[in-house]
């Protein structure tokens, strides 16, 4: 029986402990009276104003809003909302202003502070005062030392900045917050920072430093490209020409679209080392590998027409055109090719037959048999009658004209 009463006392001491946990919660005492703080969000004003907030309809949002502030004028929440809405809109010294008075309220949680101030912060980073928000970033980090969107955008900060080591330092600690499984995507940032603190070490001409930290960036990130061309150009400078070699064709191994990076620098080094094959012999492979690389195509073929073999250079640059009709430096190197052979009458014919479809060449609104211009895209000229259709409608002819002929 006394165990009965015992465990009904204290079933009934933990009903009024919730009750009371709730009533605190809701309720505060302001001026010797009761307020509910549920009020205002519960008013139609600040459903209002949150659903015109999702809809993007800021200046509906902000009326509604501002009506709800007026029921309880010490909601926290919506003049936060509001001094983020007038940001939005541009306002940035009246949001500013709404957050100044926020943080001047007395008895404001630890939280609570750390919220406004990290608002206030994203009003001075928008308004351009860098050295305001980096301050007010840095006091939320004093509240909240792994507020995660303060640090975010301090880094950010440091990077429009340029300042690498402190956005390196505080990319560490965004990192050290999320688990295990999150880590790839800081891993690729922090190869980017990596990046570009050996970048200013080259420009510091300090190129052990640089070489150190674009070791570590490939380290990071097997896919931090830049690091692997830098790199490179190091270990070339430094006299180490295999070395630098084999850093490029890593490079073209993990990113084979990407190997244009490296292609005059690898040509160079192999010309430099009397090695006239390796740079052909990669080119090849990388177009059996991927037919459609116009880029290798275009390559080889610079290479060819300077090593005296225009006939050859040509056929590789046709190809290229082929895939990638637009490409002015394909036309550029045809062109001086073309002029090394005397301007071959068959091959300029070849060379004309190849772009005169291309799409990048018609125009719609030319006649295709007079040249005559017009402003429409579906049009009969005036001159000669023909009818003129869409770019994709002209391909579409042309290739049955082709047919025809055969």
């Amino acid at each position: 029986m006394d165990d009965s009463l015992v465990l009904l006392g204290v079933l009934l001491a933990l009903l009024i402990g919730l009750a009371a946990g709730k009533a605190w919660e809701r309720y505060k005492l302001r001026e010797g009276r009761w307020i509910d703080r549920r009020k205002a969000r519960e008013s139609p004003h600040y459903i209002l104003g949150l659903n015109f907030l999702v809809s993007n309809q800021l200046d509906l949002a902000i009326e509604e809003l501002t009506t709800a502030a007026g029921i309880d004028a010490e909601a926290l929440e919506i003049h936060l909302i509001l001094g983020n809405l007038y940001r939005e809109k541009g306002q940035v010294t009246r949001a500013i202003q709404m957050h100044q008075q926020l943080l001047r309220r007395p008895k404001l949680a630890k939280l609570e502070h750390a919220h406004v101030l990290l608002c206030l912060a994203l009003d001075f980073r928008r308004g351009g005062f860098v050295d305001r928000a980096l301050e007010a970033f840095t006091e939320v980090l004093r509240f909240d030392a792994n507020n995660y969107f303060a640090l975010l955008n301090l880094e950010k900060l440091h990077e429009e900045q340029y300042r690498w080591k402190e956005a390196y330092a505080v990319r560490q600690r965004l990192a050290a917050l999320e688990p295990p499984a999150q880590q790839q995507k800081h891993q690729t940032i922090l190869a980017f920072l990596e990046t570009q603190l050996g970048l200013q070490a080259l420009e510091d001409k300090d190129y052990q430093t640089a070489v150190s930290r674009f070791e570590s960036a490939v380290d990071l990130d097997a896919n931090a490209l830049p690091a692997y061309v830098r790199l490179g150009d190091l270990q070339h400078l430094d006299g180490r020409a295999s070395d630098a070699l084999a850093t490029w064709e890593r490079l073209i191994t993990i990113a084979p679209e990407r190997a244009y990076l490296v292609f005059d620098r690898i040509e160079a080094l192999s010309r430099e080392q009397g090695d006239r094959e390796r740079f052909p012999a990669l080119c090849r492979r990388l177009i059996v590998a991927n037919p459609v690389d116009w880029r290798a195509r275009l390559a080889l073929g610079r290479h060819l027409a300077r090593e005296g073999h225009p006939s050859d250079a040509l056929e590789l640059l046709f190809d290229s055109l082929v895939h990638n009709p637009h490409a002015m430096a394909i036309h550029q190197v045809v062109w001086r090719a073309l002029a090394t052979l005397n301007f071959d009458a068959g091959r300029v014919r070849r060379y004309m037959d190849l772009t005169r479809e291309a799409v990048f060449y018609l125009d719609p609104h030319v006649c295709m048999r007079c040249r005559y211009r017009s402003t429409e895209l579906l049009w009969q000229c005036p001159q000669c009658h023909e009818w003129n259709t869409f770019v994709e409608e002209r391909i579409a002819a042309a290739e049955e004209t082709e047919d025809d002929d055969a």
